[in-house]
């Protein structure tokens, strides 16, 4: 499953970037979304994008299309 596909209040741990634009990857690395890092699914924007995401005690908003790339497990 990936980042995208959550839905609000949902959380999950990173598992995988699979970005292939390394200037991307890089960023999302030094935003904090790295292997293992649990993340919350706080707000939808009203279209569905970008979404509100919480981790490591702060909130990012991150679109759509780049959370689609990010592979997750679904925790409890």
């Amino acid at each position: 499953m990936n980042l995208s596909e959550l839905n609000v209040g949902q959380k999950a741990k990173i598992l995988n970037l699979n970005v292939k634009n390394r200037e991307i990857k890089r960023h999302l690395l030094d935003m904090g979304l790295t292997r293992g890092v649990e993340v919350l699914i706080k707000k939808k924007a009203p279209m569905g994008d970008p979404i509100d995401i919480e981790l490591r005690d702060y909130e990012l908003c991150i679109s759509k299309s780049d959370l689609a790339q990010i592979d997750v497990e679904v925790l409890k």
